[in-house]
């Protein structure tokens, strides 16, 4: 095994979760980037509105995703793209958040994934006055990107991910996890699974 996984990052319309209006994905093997992907999303209908606050950070407008695909119709393409992989984000509970919300809003299953987050191992990596994403990115050696661009964040967090594994000699994901005192987390059906091993764990 190596490092592999996919990074993931998302742009909300609003302050709800289910209103994702961009993604941007990296793949990452052996701890080399082989593929990248983005979109915009047309959000959930009934969350759809596009705050102010909102477009004045990433700059998305509601005609820019008109004829966008809907959650429903690109969560397909989105879960193939990640095949199967356990995805990586900063501050992964926002981003796991908008999976789960937007998959609720637009009555799908939400898909079956493991996750770690950037921002923690950051914290048990660097020693810096803020582990911002940009702040964190520089430490790992990447700078100047185009901060809210969703593939420029998903980017800047797999390469948070590749140099925090090579300064802790980590093998795979799970390995760099325990290193940096980390539990993975999950969402869809493997989140049921997670727990019920935790329970089972506290119980045995």
């Amino acid at each position: 095994m190596g490092i592999d996984f996919t990074a993931i990052d998302f742009e909300t319309a609003n302050s709800n979760s289910a209103s994702a209006c961009s993604v941007g994905m990296v793949k990452v093997r052996d701890g080399k980037v082989v593929d990248t992907a983005g979109w915009l999303i047309h959000p959930p209908l009934g969350y759809d509105a596009f705050n102010e606050w909102n477009t004045r950070i990433h700059g998305i407008m509601a005609p820019d995703v008109d004829g966008a695909p809907f959650w429903s119709e690109q969560l397909p393409d989105l879960v193939a793209f990640a095949a199967g992989d356990t995805l990586v984000a900063h501050n992964a509970g926002f981003d796991m958040g908008v999976i789960t919300a937007a998959c609720a809003a637009s009555f799908v299953d939400c898909p079956d994934f493991r996750y770690l987050c950037s921002l923690q191992v950051a914290r048990r990596t660097y020693h810096l006055d803020s582990y911002r994403l940009p702040v964190a990115a520089m430490a790992a050696g990447f700078e100047d990107f185009d901060h809210h661009n969703a593939l420029a964040d998903a980017e800047a967090c797999a390469a948070i991910i590749v140099h925090a594994a090579k300064r802790h000699d980590a093998v795979d994901l799970p390995h760099l996890a325990t290193i940096t005192s980390q539990r993975m987390g999950a969402i869809g059906p493997a989140a049921a699974a997670v727990t019920a091993d935790r329970r089972s764990m506290a119980l045995g």
